[in-house]
């Protein structure tokens, strides 16, 4: 049923999904709403910092592009003319050499006994049937045999998940994954466009950030920040902060970790949704940015790496992606490389040295030629990465979303609605405009589903 038109929304996150809801209720000329933020600013997960040195760095590797009108129109808002094009320039390291990306479709840039038993591993994959609900592992096998997986799928998502495939569902792999023919694979040609974000944009300045940065500034003070939301009464429809203030609702929509949420909700929450919470699977990441000094002269945009002995399993060429990323735009005298290790409970990554270790692996990994000087080294831990799509999720969200949603909260953007599938800027910002029209005139929303 919507809102009342004096219905108080309250709106608890910052990011891309909370900063669009506030964003279209005032479009729509809904004022009655305030957004909560933990931080000291805007953005989330899609937040950018300056480190002292005045290198930009982003919290993980973002690329701007796009499955939504909606986000093209806020983005087009909050930036104008302020972005950069870029066609993606991405590779594999294996052993000694760069693999096109995606791996699986240059198969013919592998040593030759490398590339045979890829090809004979992909002629005998069995495939997947229509009516099959594999696990991650299970599915890798059976469509790209043992040669793709062994030196390439498995390796390099147990380190981007650090969660073994096996307690992993296959219902997030459309889109995201390219699957290849043993014909195909085969042919020797180069296949640079597959995907999504063949192009993509970035803000000429400020990082990833500085679109959230851009939009939050336009919504004003009712964006309150260093305000926790931490303790909900869904009888009393109110939200208590971590300084003791009580907020009123007559609808929330909440974009913090759906298990945090819950555990906000406690002890309205009946045993059943609690149990569900505690299925839900995240993984962290560590970012650790190293600036050079040394100029820019790589024409990659990112890098994959799959040998367990590398320390990261992706490397950002982030110098390439604006040259305001380093200290006074300088390509000429720095470059700068943002690389991601994950970790996880059943896969701890050590801290001690991680700076030490990373930088050590640009050189190893022929990321970078020789000892330049090393400018800056920046660390941000990231608690929530990735919700990582396991065999029990969908049953857990199938108990947690409707009983909220039965209770006018709405759960939504990447930890929210908990779905990697549905986990891009883009999907974020689309859910929490379906969400504000779903609030005000009852419109179906277009992409989130419990």
């Amino acid at each position: 049923m919507p809102l009342p038109p004096e219905g108080r929304v309250v709106i608890v996150g910052a990011g891309p999904c909370g900063l669009a809801c506030a964003r279209e209720l005032d479009r729509l000329g809904h004022r009655n709403w305030t957004l909560l933020e933990r931080g000291a600013g805007p953005g989330g997960l899609a937040a950018s910092v300056r480190d002292p040195a005045g290198f930009t760095w982003d919290l993980g590797g973002h690329v701007v592009f796009s499955h939504f009108g909606e986000f093209d129109a806020l983005l087009e808002e909050a930036m104008g003319a302020d972005v950069l094009r870029h066609d993606r320039s991405s590779f594999v390291r294996f052993g000694d050499r760069w693999i096109p990306y995606p791996f699986q479709n240059h198969l013919h840039h592998l040593p030759p006994e490398v590339r045979d038993e890829c090809l004979d591993g992909l002629a005998g994959a069995p495939g997947v049937a229509g009516a099959e609900d594999p696990d991650f592992a299970s599915w890798m096998l059976a469509v790209f045999g043992e040669g793709v997986t062994r030196h390439f799928m498995a390796p390099y998502n147990l380190k981007v998940w650090a969660t073994p495939a096996e307690t992993m569902s296959a219902s997030w792999i459309a889109g995201r994954v390219s699957v290849v023919d043993r014909e195909r694979a085969g042919s020797g040609a180069d296949d640079p466009a597959w995907g999504a974000n063949a192009s993509f944009s970035f803000p000429a300045v400020g990082g990833t950030g500085e679109i959230y940065r851009r939009l939050a500034a336009r919504l004003g003070e009712r964006i309150r920040y260093q305000v926790a939301a931490v303790a909900v009464d869904p009888d009393a429809r109110a939200v208590r902060t971590a300084a003791g203030e009580t907020l009123r609702y007559d609808a929330l929509v909440s974009t913090m970790p759906l298990d945090r949420l819950v555990a906000a909700l406690a002890p309205a929450v009946p045993a059943p949704v609690r149990a569900a919470a505690a299925e839900l699977v995240a993984n962290g990441v560590y970012m650790v940015g190293v600036g050079y000094e040394s100029p820019l002269a790589d024409s990659r945009s990112w890098m994959y790496f799959p040998d367990p002995e590398v320390p990261f399993y992706r490397v950002t060429n982030f110098a390439k992606y604006s040259p305001a990323n380093v200290p006074d735009g300088d390509t000429s005298r720095y470059s700068s490389y943002m690389t991601e290790a994950a970790f996880s409970p059943s896969r701890p990554l050590a801290r001690d040295g991680l700076e030490d270790r990373v930088e050590a692996g640009l050189r190893e990994a022929g990321v970078i030629a020789g000892r330049p000087p090393v400018a800056s080294v920046h660390v941000e831990r990231i608690e929530y990465a990735y919700p990582v799509p396991t065999i029990a999720r969908d049953r857990a969200l199938g108990a947690i979303q409707p009983w909220l949603m039965a209770r006018d909260i709405y759960s939504r953007g990447r930890f929210g609605a908990w779905r990697y599938e549905a986990g891009n800027m883009d999907h974020a910002v689309k859910m929490g405009i379906d969400a504000a029209r779903a609030l005000l005139s009852g419109a179906r929303e277009e992409l989130w589903r419990p």
